[in-house]
């Protein structure tokens, strides 16, 4: 069985693809048994005939269909995840060459499936400067994720029984985060590099559906008092609006 289940979502990015692939030798070199899952959306741009002639390197299972989104896709890859643990790095998205040291320490400790572990992520502005975003305490859940979503490894068992919800268009996996934690999952921070990724994604461009979704999580799932998801959603509006700002720049 594998230890890490590596899940890729892709659609017409087949560079993405490619350059995710290569990424995975940090983990291959390191001897940490994993799994790579593909959940391509018909892109039909070489994607998956380039998943065909990796001949099941890596472990390697993928499906190329039509889906209904983004964290539909996910919840496909997690229907065939078979490791211990997940982490959703999409097409393009790369591992940090630290990865394998930060999965060390988690089999290392890793003696519960209650934990999801939270590592740190450089964000590529596209302007040749990356920024560090270092994972957070637990309490931060109540505002937003602790840590990039690229960057938190998930247990399985508790994806397979709690998966996407896809009413949250932009923001499911800060609702399947906060809902894992408020049912028993806890958190724990490893000091250490896992991932790198480019912004211009869903949560970057359409940072007001994001802070309106995530003001709903607050509400309904946390249960947080109105004055606090309140002055969460302002200060995410503000955060998510230079983040926007910073990419439209670069």
């Amino acid at each position: 069985m594998a230890f890490l289940s590596v899940i890729t979502v892709a659609f017409r990015n087949y560079a993405g693809v490619v350059k995710t692939w290569q990424s995975l030798a940090h983990l291959e070199q390191a001897g940490i048994p994993f799994e790579w899952i593909v959940v391509d959306g018909l892109s039909q741009d070489g994607t998956e005939e380039f998943l065909e002639n990796c001949n099941g390197q890596y472990n390697l299972r993928y499906v190329s269909e039509k889906d209904k989104g983004i964290y539909d896709a996910m919840n496909k890859g997690i229907a065939m995840a078979q490791g211990r643990y997940a982490i959703f790095l999409n097409s393009g998205d790369v591992f940090h060459e630290n990865v394998a040291q930060f999965v060390r320490q988690m089999q290392q400790d890793s003696n519960k499936d209650n934990v999801m572990y939270l590592g740190d992520a450089l964000l590529d502005f596209g302007d040749g400067n990356k920024l560090r975003r270092t994972a957070k305490h637990g309490w931060y859940i109540y505002h937003s994720l602790p840590a990039s979503h690229q960057a938190i490894f998930f247990p399985v068992n508790g994806l397979k029984q709690y998966p996407y919800d896809l009413k949250y268009r932009v923001s499911s996996d800060y609702a399947l985060t906060a809902r894992m934690y408020k049912l028993g999952y806890r958190f724990k921070r490893i000091k250490c590099l896992v991932s790198e990724f480019s912004m211009g994604g869903v949560s970057t461009s359409n940072n007001i559906e994001l802070c309106q979704d995530a003001k709903n999580v607050q509400r309904k799932i946390l249960h947080v008092p109105g004055f606090w998801a309140e002055l969460s959603y302002q200060l995410r509006l503000r955060t998510t609006g230079k983040a926007k700002a910073l990419y439209n720049k670069a």
